[in-house]
């Protein structure tokens, strides 16, 4: 029989899951991508969206460090003592945070690669589901684990999906380089 504490895990990754299909299965905005097949333009456009993505990572570490300036336990860094149990979950969402921020930008970058509209347009929900999920998880961290598994579904949920949509358009409709 699963605890409370897992049960309320459950139902925040359920959450996430159905935020992921109501929000992905909205139809694309192809305006939203650029009009153009030019690579060097979806690039451009994936790199705005990394970046996007990677603000949150800089929030995160900013975050720690103004942290670790104000406590005399953890301003000497953790290579001279561990992380003081106010630091350690600044800390951990970093690590969340750093895994999910790469996994999300190369996957814009992945998209963009293919070249095709309605590939790059799922960019925009993409990031949107990663930026609500980052919220979601940094505002539920402190509160134990069911508080957080909503903003970490809804950040991952959508990357997995997104790279199973990069896997399938490789594998069934290969398009040509260059």
């Amino acid at each position: 029989m699963p605890t409370r504490k897992q049960r309320g895990v459950l139902a925040g990754m359920a959450a996430g899951l159905i935020a992921t299909i109501l929000v992905l299965s909205l139809p694309p905005l192809p305006i939203l991508a650029p009009p153009t097949a030019d690579i060097a333009a979806h690039l451009a456009y994936a790199a705005r969206a990394a970046a996007i993505a990677m603000l949150w990572l800089l929030a995160a570490v900013a975050n720690v460090a103004r942290a670790r300036f104000f406590s005399a336990p953890d301003i000497d860094g953790m290579g001279f003592a561990p992380a003081s149990p106010r630091l350690a979950p600044d800390i951990a969402i970093v690590q969340n945070t750093l895994e999910q921020a790469v996994l999300a930008a190369a996957l814009y970058f992945a998209l963009a690669t293919l070249r095709a509209p309605d590939l790059t347009a799922m960019i925009p929900p993409l990031l949107t589901l990663f930026c609500i999920g980052r919220a979601a998880f940094w505002l539920g961290y402190r509160h134990g684990a069911p508080w957080r598994a909503f903003g970490f579904a809804t950040t991952f949920y959508p990357t997995v999906f997104g790279y199973l949509v990069v896997a399938s358009r490789l594998l069934f409709s290969p398009a040509p380089l260059g």
